[in-house]
């Protein structure tokens, strides 16, 4: 939340609140980058069962809620237009995973160390969009939708963008660390129960697992974004 407000591309309504964290209201919108819309009251105190009443369902919060805009959606070739033209870029790919959630919030994390990290999301079905949109709703980059139709120009504008393609896969020969992807790097994540489906994997430049032990081979798919993406951005600067 306060992510969101320190976001100047972000625009937001009112900061609700539960009656006892007042003061913390007032210094984070105090701090507000993001412009705000409306004419009302910027911030909204409420009860617990009025506050309740605006959240979903089991929705974690800390005594605050802010009511914002979303960001727009960006196609990959505005992702693409906006990042660096030097220096470390990462796309984060996803190939259909149901719930991209905490893969959202690692992309978040890392994107604090690193401004060019963006990330695509390659969905079909998937349920846990709105929530992954949520996660780290300041920083870490964009959500991109992609069809099935769009895979094969999308890798293609990857590739015309000087982007090297990297699938994790378990049974690549080398490790992320050991292989030479460049500066410029589209990760590309499967599924748990699959992985990559195989014509996403024959578009990929490379493929790398991950140093695990014989006795745990594999990763759950955010854990394995999470060590993915610290191994490209541990060291650089921002």
């Amino acid at each position: 939340m306060t992510a969101a407000l320190a976001n100047p591309e972000r625009s937001w309504y009112r900061l609700v609140v539960l009656a006892g964290h007042e003061e913390a209201a007032a210094v984070v919108v105090a701090a507000a980058r993001a412009a705000r819309r409306g004419s009302g009251a910027a911030i909204s105190l409420l009860d617990h069962s009025g506050f309740a009443a605006i959240l979903p369902r089991h929705a974690v919060h800390q005594g605050l809620a802010l009511e914002v805009e979303p960001l727009p959606e960006l196609d990959l070739e505005d992702v693409l237009r906006i990042g660096p033209a030097s220096g470390r870029c990462i796309i984060v790919v996803l190939d259909q995973l149901s719930d991209p959630q905490n893969i959202r919030r690692s992309a978040a994390f890392s994107g604090q160390h690193s401004a060019r990290l963006r990330w695509l999301s390659r969905r079909t079905g998937a349920t846990g969009y709105g929530s992954a949109r949520q996660s780290g709703l300041g920083r870490g980059g964009r959500v991109c939708r992609c069809t099935r139709r769009q895979s094969c120009p999308r890798a293609r504008s990857l590739k015309e963008a000087g982007f090297w393609i990297c699938g994790l896969d378990e049974t690549a020969p080398l490790s992320l660390a050991q292989t030479d992807i460049g500066e410029r790097v589209a990760i590309v994540l499967g599924s748990e129960g699959g992985g990559m489906r195989r014509l996403v994997r024959e578009r990929c430049d490379f493929r790398a697992c991950l140093p695990t032990r014989p006795a745990q081979p594999t990763l759950n798919v955010s854990n394995a974004a999470a060590v993915a993406l610290y191994e490209l951005t541990r060291g650089r600067d921002e």
